[in-house]
């Protein structure tokens, strides 16, 4: 009897940096993000018993459509679970998979749809162990998410979340977890308006970035910004620092980029139009005094966050910056409470 799990799990922005990694998916540095609503993946794993010499162990489908490619990181993700996993032994696995936004553009579509994974293989673990979901449940699917995409273990929670070791976090090398702490009522509800500058799949990975900060110039120097930044951004946090906040976004942000621009086998990835775009933030931040900031990820595309406060203050610059410089692509979003189990459709 074949055994089936489906969850939905979201994206989530990085504003300190995880950039730079060792071992199998520890971080150089710590990072904090914040977990969004609208941008997520669907994930279903039928997991099909193996008759005789069995059919194949992955099968990967993306929107329908089988995409061979994923399979060796899903089947690499199996590998390192080991017998903590085991249940993929006697069964085909079957996985489908949709996103609310385009994979490989630089929205963390690994962070979603890693951490969907990483639920329903342990959802589907524990079914086949016959065994109730454990206290930390979410804790061991974030560990287990890791493994296969680094930033996917901050999707397991909602809001605020750090990765790695630092003063003031739960979070651990190995697993991602809330902050410990209430932040200023001023940051709960915060919006993320993702500006769709190029939809296109990027054309150098986010592990192959990852990879060029082992033998950085600047490397050691970042990693020392990303563990002061990461401790003014708690203070901020608590204090309701919006200023500081803007400030932090954003050198976070460009300090990233910076580090691709100036790597040995340099590379760029925002467009004229990413550029375009943050001048026009500043400028509108400068006209209205309200506090809106940009942030990036490892892509083109341009995160505008601002408090839910000024929602219908800001949504007509939206408008007009999406229409001049996305072809009106843009996607509204919002901090989100985590992963959701869905009902199976098989």
């Amino acid at each position: 009897m074949s055994l089936i799990s489906r969850w939905q799990a979201p994206s989530n922005i990085a504003l300190v940096k995880y950039w730079g990694k060792y071992g199998i998916q520890l971080p150089c540095n710590p990072s904090v993000s914040l977990t969004l609503q609208a941008a997520r993946t669907e994930t279903q794993v039928e997991a099909i018993p193996i008759v005789g010499s069995g059919g194949e162990p992955v099968q990967f489908y993306l929107d329908g459509q089988r995409k061979e490619g994923f399979e060796p990181k899903i089947w690499a993700l199996l590998q390192l679970l080991g017998d903590d996993c085991g249940f993929w032994k006697a069964h085909s696995l079957r996985i489908s998979s949709s996103n609310t936004f385009p994979h490989s553009a630089g929205i963390a579509s690994s962070a979603s749809g890693m951490a969907a994974l990483a639920l329903c293989l342990l959802d589907l673990e524990l079914q086949f162990r016959g065994q109730e979901r454990p206290p930390n449940f979410y804790q061991i699917a974030s560990r287990w998410a890791r493994l296969g995409s680094g930033s996917a273990c901050r999707s397991l929670y909602g809001g605020f979340v750090s990765w790695g070791a630092s003063k003031g976090l739960n979070s651990s090398l190995e697993e991602g977890a809330p902050l410990p702490f209430e932040v200023h009522s001023i940051f709960n509800g915060m919006r993320d308006a993702i500006l769709m500058v190029d939809q296109a799949e990027k054309k150098v990975s986010s592990t192959v970035g990852h990879g060029l900060m082992t033998d950085h110039w600047y490397a050691e120097r970042r990693f020392l910004q990303a563990e002061s930044n990461t401790q003014r951004l708690l203070n901020i946090l608590i204090e309701g620092d919006s200023q500081g906040f803007i400030e932090l976004a954003e050198a976070e942000a460009l300090s990233l980029h910076a580090m691709m621009m100036t790597s040995a086998s340099n590379y760029l990835l925002m467009r004229p139009n990413t550029i375009a775009v943050i001048e026009e933030i500043r400028t509108f931040r400068k006209q209205t005094s309200l506090p809106v900031c940009f942030t990036l990820d490892a892509g083109p595309n341009v995160h505008v966050l601002y408090p839910n406060s000024i929602q219908d203050k800001v949504q007509i610059f939206l408008e007009e910056v999406s229409a001049k410089f996305c072809q009106g692509k843009r996607l509204d979003d919002a901090m989100g409470n985590g992963p959701v189990e869905r009902i199976s459709n098989v």
